[in-house]
């Protein structure tokens, strides 16, 4: 696949080692292209660095951004996204305070898909952190990526990005069910300091 990813943060760069390692090509795009270029630079496979603004060139588009940006990327790129699939990582947190924000259209997920209404959303990727999806598992397990969208082309197409990088999609269902997604991201970052992880746990579902 080729893929774009908005953002060249600790999440940006979790993503991209996943995908890179699963065989595709990644285009980092950040505020600055220094920056995307200095994050391209420590990254292994085919990777290229741009600058927010510059044409969407992949077919998959992640935006790894906090949710206070997410609206202005997609003002941004607007008619770019129709027709691509663009996945949502982010939760609706206060980045000061991570106290959780309420989100009108039920999640950021469908928010997106309200503005670009032909652009094929997907959630995912929001329960796991950015250094797990670096090492790809947690304990000797792989991480579980949920991922909801009302597009059944857009959902597998993410379940291959997500598993050809080792690590296992879970079918949540359509896009709806992505509020009850940001729930348990939020679960996930609440806990850690009771945990004592450092932001290095998963939520995992055994069977």
């Amino acid at each position: 696949m080729d893929i774009t990813i908005i953002g060249t943060g600790n999440m940006a760069r979790g993503i991209a080692t996943r995908a890179l390692a699963g065989g595709n090509a990644v285009t980092l795009l950040g505020t600055a292209k220094e920056k995307a270029e200095a994050l391209a630079q420590e990254l292994d496979g085919d990777v290229r660095a741009g600058q927010v603004g510059d044409p969407l060139t992949g077919d998959v588009v992640v935006l790894a951004v906090w949710y206070q940006a997410v609206s202005d990327v997609v003002a941004r790129y607007g008619d770019q996204l129709e027709g691509k699939v663009v996945v949502d990582i982010s939760n609706p947190v206060d980045p000061e305070t991570y106290a959780p924000l309420t989100v009108q259209a039920g999640s950021v997920a469908q928010e997106i898909a309200n503005a670009v209404p032909a652009a094929k959303v997907v959630k995912a990727f929001n329960t796991t952190f950015a250094g797990t999806l670096i090492e790809g598992q947690v304990a000797g397990q792989p991480l579980d990526v949920f991922v909801a969208s009302d597009d059944e082309h857009a959902k597998r197409v993410v379940a291959e990005l997500a598993e050809g990088g080792g690590l296992r999609a879970i079918d949540v269902g359509p896009l709806a069910l992505a509020h009850q997604i940001e729930g348990l991201g939020y679960v996930n970052m609440a806990i850690q300091p009771a945990l004592g992880t450092n932001y290095g746990s998963a939520i995992k579902v055994i069977a």
